[in-house]
């Protein structure tokens, strides 16, 4: 008993010392490292996003008439979420993001997932808004209606 007492504290004044011994290297081996993970879900889905992009293009072309368009979508996470029920027919997933344009600025995204939508409930909608990119407020103030 006296010995593995003594080479406990061997280890413990080693590890204390800066000297780690063969043993006490492998106890730190052992230490499994958790990650922390972060699941977006659809607010992520690469096909969302690329929609919000090219759809994003045509808007700033046509609408806004400004050469920007999303260099980057980062920082997706999910604000609200309503599920279907017997009182609401269409599951909506309400997202946020920061979209990097083209001009170097990073504003705020904010998009709405609709499903089941389309032609015979098929298929989802896609809604979204630049923050500072909305002239009209079609979107409300500050893209409130997508918040």
């Amino acid at each position: 008993m006296t010995c593995k007492l003594a080479a406990m504290l061997l280890t413990s004044f080693s590890l204390v010392a800066g000297v780690v011994s063969s043993t006490a290297a492998a106890d730190f081996a052992e230490v499994p490292v958790v990650r922390q993970t972060y699941d977006v879900g659809v607010c992520g889905n690469p096909g969302v996003l690329g929609f919000i992009t090219r759809r994003f293009d045509y808007k700033a072309a046509n609408y806004l008439r400004a050469n920007i368009a999303i260099a980057e979508i980062r920082e997706m996470g999910q604000s609200r979420f309503e599920p279907r029920d017997y009182t609401h027919l269409v599951e909506r997933e309400y997202c946020y993001a920061t979209a990097v344009t083209t001009d170097g600025v990073r504003r705020p995204l904010w998009y709405l997932i609709e499903r089941p939508w389309g032609f015979a409930g098929v298929g989802s909608n896609i809604e979204f808004c630049v923050g500072g990119l909305d002239p009209w407020y079609v979107y409300g103030a500050n893209c409130a209606s997508l918040r």
